[in-house]
């Protein structure tokens, strides 16, 4: 399922609003038949039900010798008339046919001004046996459509029905009518396949502007928290839109400004702190200045500076003055010497096991040289002794940093 749904929420709703509305149509669409098959029923039964009702009068008031002759032009395949002295004898009818059965009935008896229930006797069935001699004319009749969308399946359905009627006359005969019922058309028609993707598109594209508009909002949403990730100070986001996303851009917005104080606070301690290591070092610059000049006296001077330099730029970062140190072209070995020469006077046990030759990178060198300080120290913290030497690759420098410790667990690297 999770393959099939889009991955976006705007997706995964707009599919699930058009499964809704292709189901709603189907069945929609079933209603409408099912409806529309009784209706026609109903119409159509009450069609035969009014030319039997002219028949009658007919024959009621046509000459005795010219009964026959209206029998005999009146029938026809899909219409056979007879005259019984006896009334027809049908089975009891079914019971989703005696609704229709009543009111054809009661039609006849109207029209006829025939009283009383023993006089009429209708009787539907689905295509009983007496039609199945019959031979149907195009459109009319259970042979309708095979082949095509009516047919078979619309007969399988139950769609045709026979009608059998049974009047008696006034001369105690029986006028006998058999016929069978109009089918109720196509299945599916162009007209009704027309208006379903006609409806379908238009709620379709309301829906698609719907979704879109609701959808909308989030995407501003997820944009404002990444403007704020890089950028604590932005402005914030516009409060508006439905009560749930102006409650999140409310308390997206009040987090922004929590985030904004901390840094703030942030920045004057270390302000403050940087004040006081700052003068501290002034004053360490001032004895070192004093001593003798030596090797020793500019080692210490250079690792003043370096120590300001790097309590300057953890200020500026604090502060976010200055996103990133400028980066500048060095030789990267001649970088790596110096960190080891310090370190190796101090008595640390580091190598440096690289070339001589010159390697020129781009690179921010304060922040390089606080780095690779940092894990040449606690190698030598915890492994016992360190070697850094430097491997190229494709578009970069590897620094490799070696120890004797028992190093990191693979699956905690």
């Amino acid at each position: 399922m999770n393959r099939i749904l889009p991955r976006t929420l705007f997706g995964q709703t707009l599919a699930i609003l058009l499964a809704g509305l292709i189901l709603s149509q189907l069945v929609g669409a079933w209603i409408y038949l099912g409806a529309r098959r009784e209706a026609v029923r109903a119409v159509g039964g009450l069609a035969l039900a009014q030319r039997v009702a002219n028949l009658t009068r007919l024959i009621q008031e046509a000459p005795a010798d010219w009964r026959d002759r209206i029998v005999k032009a009146s029938s026809d395949p899909t219409f056979r008339i007879s005259i019984t002295g006896n009334g027809p004898a049908f089975a009891p009818a079914e019971d989703d046919q005696i609704a229709a059965t009543r009111i054809i009935e009661g039609f006849l008896a109207s029209e006829l001004a025939l009283a009383g229930s023993d006089k009429i006797r209708v009787h539907l069935r689905d295509t009983p046996a007496q039609f199945s001699s019959i031979r149907h004319p195009p459109g009319f009749g259970p042979g309708f459509g095979r082949g095509g969308m009516g047919g078979p399946m619309m007969h399988a359905a139950g769609v045709w029905r026979g009608l059998e009627i049974g009047i008696l006359l006034s001369d105690g005969r029986w006028l006998n009518v058999a016929t069978a019922l109009p089918e109720t058309g196509p299945a599916l028609s162009l007209q009704l396949i027309l208006a379903i993707a006609v409806m379908a598109a238009i709620v379709g594209v309301v829906a698609t502007l719907a979704v879109r508009r609701l959808v909308a909002p989030l995407g501003a949403l997820a944009t404002a928290a990444e403007r704020i990730g890089r950028n604590v100070t932005a402005a914030p986001l516009a409060e508006s839109g439905t009560v749930e996303m102006r409650q999140a851009a409310h308390a997206l917005n009040n987090m922004q400004d929590r985030l904004r104080r901390l840094i703030e606070n942030r920045a004057h301690m270390l302000a403050a702190i940087s004040h006081d290591l700052r003068t501290e070092l002034q004053l360490l610059r001032l004895r070192s200045e004093s001593i003798e000049p030596t090797e020793e006296r500019e080692r210490i001077l250079a690792t003043i500076a370096n120590m300001e330099a790097m309590v300057g730029a953890t200020l500026t970062f604090a502060r976010d003055e200055a996103t990133l140190e400028p980066q500048r072209r060095m030789d990267l070995n001649a970088l790596l010497g110096s960190i080891i020469d310090d370190m190796s006077d101090a008595g640390r046990p580091v190598t440096l096991m690289t070339p001589s030759e010159a390697i020129v990178v781009e690179c921010q060198p304060t922040n390089l040289r606080r780095a690779v300080t940092n894990l040449i120290d606690n190698a030598v913290k915890y492994g016992r002794q360190a070697r850094v030497s430097t491997a190229p690759i494709a578009n970069a420098i590897n620094i490799i940093i070696d120890d004797d410790g028992p190093g990191i667990p693979r699956d905690e690297l």
